[in-house]
């Protein structure tokens, strides 16, 4: 049984008597999309999408994300796409927070709530239905996907976070743990999108300095993090985007858990120009 918390209040505006302060910022080493900031007036609508709206947290662009966009799409009853992705090299991982929809690969319906993963390969033939009474809201991450030969393509994955036990950190005595998706030893797939739990007083014990890009949107609770130089207090709902090599550290100190949706790329070559 689920009883995670996912957050998904997007859109609205804010009051005309709150202040303009904010912590949004964009570098050249990081970004922070805090969720104050994503509201009705950014939204967007895509073609071949009915009843949908999205809020696009990040797209290749230079000095910002090179190799990944992520979006929260918002999906009323009765909406959907019979043509969803328009790009026959992007592969699509699906994150279900908040209502149900049907996902129809190949001909085969997948029914999926709330906590709900999915991966569908670059090139698949896939349909989005939200068939419930309420709305349907995701993160939709699309990459584009870095062939290998001698490597066959990866096959889609649907499954659910009640079906993938959190493992732990080492030496963390469990405050610290992932929640996999995708086996890491498994070189077809060249991203991973995971789920990262910080209980109250964790700690990431280190300035983290790699090459993997980083997308990390949190689901629950709040926390300050280390992003390059700066310390930045997040909490649900807030999205950072980390540049390679960035360095990153974080202290979850509570009163609840700490949670974020984090991409990465990983299991290629480095493209050489």
């Amino acid at each position: 049984m689920n009883n995670n918390d996912y957050y998904s209040k997007l859109g609205g505006l804010p009051p005309q008597t709150q202040l303009l302060s904010s912590k949004a910022v964009f570098t050249t080493a990081y970004a922070v999309i805090p969720r104050g900031v994503l509201t009705d007036i950014v939204s967007s609508v895509l073609p071949h999408w009915t009843g949908t709206r999205a809020w696009v947290l990040s797209r290749p662009l230079s000095g910002f994300s090179e190799t990944f966009s992520q979006y929260v799409m918002e999906v009323q009853p009765g909406g959907g796409s019979d043509r969803p992705e328009s790009d026959k090299r992007a592969e699509a991982v699906l994150f279900v927070v908040e209502g149900g929809m049907t996902v129809e690969l190949d001909g085969v319906s997948h029914a999926l709530r709330a906590g709900s993963f999915a991966y569908l390969p670059a090139g698949s033939v896939w349909r989005l239905k939200n068939d419930g009474s309420a709305a349907a809201i995701f993160h939709w991450i699309r990459k584009a996907f870095q062939e290998v030969e001698g490597l066959e393509s990866p096959p889609a994955i649907f499954t659910h976070e009640d079906d993938h036990p959190m493992a732990a950190m080492p030496d963390t005595d469990g405050g610290w743990g992932t929640t996999r998706f995708i086996d890491p030893a498994d070189v077809r797939y060249d991203m991973h999108v995971t789920i990262v739990t910080l209980e109250p007083g964790a700690v990431i014990p280190f300035m983290e300095t790699h090459v993997m890009e980083h997308g990390l949107y949190v689901l629950e609770g709040k926390a300050v993090y280390r992003l390059n130089q700066d310390w930045v207090e997040v909490e649900a709902g807030d999205f950072m985007w980390l540049r390679a090599f960035c360095p990153q550290a974080c202290y979850a100190g509570g009163p609840g858990r700490f949670r974020y949706l984090l991409y990465k790329d990983v299991n290629r070559h480095m493209t050489l120009w």
